[in-house]
């Protein structure tokens, strides 16, 4: 369970990012976390590895409503 303990270091790390490429980089890492636990989800329906998606998820979207920006 390499990639849960990854996941969770990823939670626990602090998310100020001080450039752009910096943003671009922890998106694409939590993306790929993400999706490398939802094939562990697939094979184990365990409830934990679904709320750890959850909350990287909404960490993901934080990062990305930050590289849009505002219209």
């Amino acid at each position: 369970m390499e990639i849960i303990d990854k996941a969770l270091a990823f939670e626990q790390r602090k998310h100020t990012f001080k450039t752009t490429s910096e943003r671009i980089e922890s998106s694409r890492e939590v993306k790929a976390l993400i999706l490398s636990l939802n094939t562990i989800y697939k094979e184990d329906k365990d409830p934990e590895i679904m709320d750890l998606m959850k909350r990287l998820t909404v960490i993901k979207q934080k990062i990305e409503k930050r590289l849009k920006g505002r219209p």
